[in-house]
């Protein structure tokens, strides 16, 4: 019998048409429907919480400026002197006048700065004040008066822990971030980068990123409670801990700043001794002096520094160990404690020489 050349259905090969063809032939009824963009659900109105994060925003980023450091850099052939881009940060203002309150870190070693505004008018500052014992500067603009809105002020005294608080900055170089979160503790202590003692300064979880330095740290009212100056990060990025000058400290020091560039301060006219001087001495807990101004408060007190005498062993002195009967145990708390008086205040410093306890009553001088 011959065979028929005809291939039964069941070994036909298939043909494999792509989806896309057989929706342009109309082979899916469902096609035009599915291309069509799907409406979009109606939303509620924004909670209470919604509504105050934008309200503070809008209100306060104006006051929030972005702050790009310059350094100098001489060219290798040409030997031609460049200013170049050499840190960012944030500042804020803090008066009419175009003071711009930041860290004293985001312009330490600058030739120049220059300010951008958040509608990215830029202006050249010229360098105020600084306090680097506080981590703050002064920086100064000449914009116009309608540009120049401070940031209302606030009181660090009043917090309380679990308070919501913002932060806006630049965080990496983006204008305008705001973050939230809440006061995470109060009265901690941080380090400036002269070693001193910040103390009191405000602990939050509110996203502080490198670039948010500077800027301010504000209340549910929109109010400035702190400057926000450092974060506790391996990493370096942000993760939960971040620290900020408090607001009534910032108060203090920043007026100070403006008219005299620098903080005046009480203060006794001495030289301390090392930490390690004192416990080779095998001396109490205190500020060893070793020397002291001439005419200075401590002079005229009637302390007297250790000294070598002329056979090179050292002669003893005073030790002081408390002020007005709260303990010191070294310059840094000694000089905490000072800043808390006056100019021409009279305290009374716990003296001891010699395994003896004396007090002495002393009259403050300007450092």
């Amino acid at each position: 019998m011959r065979r028929s050349t005809l291939l039964s259905p069941a070994v036909v090969p298939a043909v494999i048409v792509p989806l896309a063809i057989l929706a342009a032939l109309g082979t899916f009824s469902t096609a035009s429907h599915a291309q069509q963009p799907r409406p979009v659900t109606p939303r509620g109105p924004l909670d209470a919480q919604e509504q105050n994060n934008i309200a503070v925003f809008r209100r306060v980023s104006p006051s929030v400026v972005h702050i790009t450091t310059l350094s100098q850099q001489r060219d290798f052939f040409s030997r031609n002197v460049t200013e170049v881009p050499s840190g960012t940060g944030s500042g804020f203002f803090w008066d009419e006048q175009g003071h711009i309150v930041t860290n004293f870190h985001v312009i330490r070693g600058a030739s120049a700065a220059k300010v951008t505004l958040s509608d990215q008018s830029s202006f050249d500052a010229r360098l105020v004040g600084v306090d680097p014992d506080r981590d703050l500067a002064v920086l100064r603009i000449t914009a116009p008066r309608e540009r120049l809105l401070p940031v209302p002020m606030g009181s660090s005294r009043e917090l309380l822990v679990g308070q919501t608080v913002y932060a806006i900055g630049n965080p990496f170089g983006l204008d305008q971030t705001l973050t939230r979160g809440i006061v995470s503790a109060l009265n901690r202590e941080i380090e400036s980068l002269t070693q001193r003692t910040i103390r009191n300064a405000i602990q939050t979880d509110a996203a502080i990123n490198p670039g948010n330095s500077g800027g301010p740290l504000l209340d549910s009212a929109g109010r400035l409670i702190g400057v926000n100056t450092s974060i506790f990060s391996p990493s370096g990025g942000s993760n939960g801990i971040g620290f900020a000058i408090p607001a009534d400290e910032v108060n203090r020091v920043v007026p100070q700043l403006i008219q005299h560039g620098r903080v005046i301060r009480p203060a006794l006219g001495l030289t301390a001794g090392t930490e390690q001087l004192r416990q080779v001495l095998r001396l109490p807990k205190g500020v060893v002096l070793i020397g002291l101004q001439a005419g200075g408060a401590a002079q005229r007190a009637g302390l007297k520094p250790f000294m070598r005498g002329r056979d090179g062993r050292i002669v003893g002195g005073d030790v002081i160990t408390a002020v007005n009967g709260t303990p010191v145990s070294d310059l840094d708390t000694l000089l905490n404690e000072l800043e808390e008086r006056q100019i021409g205040e009279k305290i009374t410093l716990t003296v001891w020489n010699g395994g003896k306890t004396r007090q002495v009553q002393a009259q403050l001088t300007s450092d």
